[in-house]
């Protein structure tokens, strides 16, 4: 029902519209003509079905555009939704392996350049994180471009 939405509206309009007019006993088409023919003098009549044409054209880049613009928007929320997910992903992963650093800390003769290096990656996958947080442009571009500069 969604998918028509508009066109019952029309239907509802031009019920609406029928019966007043028959309530009422307009002669809408008969005003209508008279109406064309008072235009005569200034030669609108001729400029009609060009413009009809112009209007219709103009209706359907309009409506592309609001489509391209609501897949866009349905695509941004998707992005979002999947860097959530994978910030939420990666953040236990982190709490997680701050088990075995507190372990590797514990333990007794563990080389401390592993630790150093374990924090460097630790620091490096959340720098890349945030950095695709915070994108302003969604694009494949855009999305390569924050990865490698936080990298």
């Amino acid at each position: 029902m969604n998918n028509y939405k508009l066109t019952y509206i029309g239907l509802m309009i031009s019920l609406l519209v029928y019966v007043v007019s028959i309530v009422l006993e307009l002669e809408l088409f008969e005003n209508f003509i008279i109406v064309l023919k008072s235009l005569d003098k200034f030669q609108f009549d001729e400029m009609i079905i060009p413009l009809i044409i112009f209007f219709i054209f103009i209706l359907g880049d309009v409506r592309q555009h609001l489509k391209k613009t609501q897949m866009e928007n349905v695509k941004k929320d998707i992005y979002k939704a999947m860097l959530s997910s994978s910030h939420h992903i990666l953040n236990n992963f982190i709490y997680q392996m701050d088990i075995f650093k507190m372990t590797a800390e514990d333990t007794p003769g563990f080389d401390i350049h592993v630790l150093a290096y374990y924090e460097e990656i630790i620091s490096n996958a959340s720098h890349q994180i945030n950095s695709l947080s915070n994108l302003s442009t969604i694009d494949e571009f855009s999305i390569r471009t924050s990865v490698m500069k936080a990298s």
